[in-house]
């Protein structure tokens, strides 16, 4: 009953008419006018990745995009200046930290992502790259002959000396 009255009110507040008349009407500026710099500009040349390409327009030649209802993909193109990389990636079951619906972390069975591709190009001053990966369990692998190498280590750290104390009296201390 009491929802009908509060319905009823706000129905009958609702339809009565309004006696606001809006007085406020914005304010007009006018149009800033800024005076133009009095130094000329700049004449920059174009960039100079064109001088020896010979692609002046480089289009996607081929590509190609697949995936699996097991969660696998595929997918690659190839574009006119020889430019091509390939991906892929499988779901595999790991090891691995989990949650429970609480929070709760524990250590057991987990659904990753396992990728590998490569890639290819060449700089315009013809130089050429050949980049391959993998991602897993092992981290980020990549393979290339133009990423740095660490050094390998040539020679033997020296071991520190041992000192085993004495108590004044010639025994060893444990």
């Amino acid at each position: 009953m009491k929802l009908f009255f509060v319905a009823a009110f706000l129905a009958i507040a609702a339809a009565a008419p309004s006696s606001y008349k809006p007085e406020y009407k914005a304010p007009s500026y006018p149009e800033p006018s800024y005076p133009s710099p009095a130094y000329p500009a700049a004449a920059y040349p174009a960039p100079s990745y064109n001088k020896d390409n010979k692609y002046a327009v480089i289009t996607i030649v081929s590509q190609s995009d697949v995936r699996n209802l097991d969660g696998s993909s595929q997918w690659s193109y190839a574009q006119s200046d020889y430019t091509t990389r390939e991906e892929s990636q499988v779901q595999k079951k790991m090891q691995g930290v989990t949650y429970d619906s609480y929070g709760k972390q524990s250590y057991g069975e987990v659904l990753g992502n396992t990728n590998k591709g490569s890639s290819y190009w060449v700089s315009p001053e013809g130089q050429k790259f050949t980049l391959t990966w993998a991602a897993d369990e092992a981290g980020f692998q990549p393979k290339g002959d133009h990423l740095p190498v660490a050094p390998v280590h040539e020679y033997e750290l020296p071991v520190a000396p041992v000192h085993i104390p004495f108590n004044g009296k010639g025994y060893k201390i444990y």
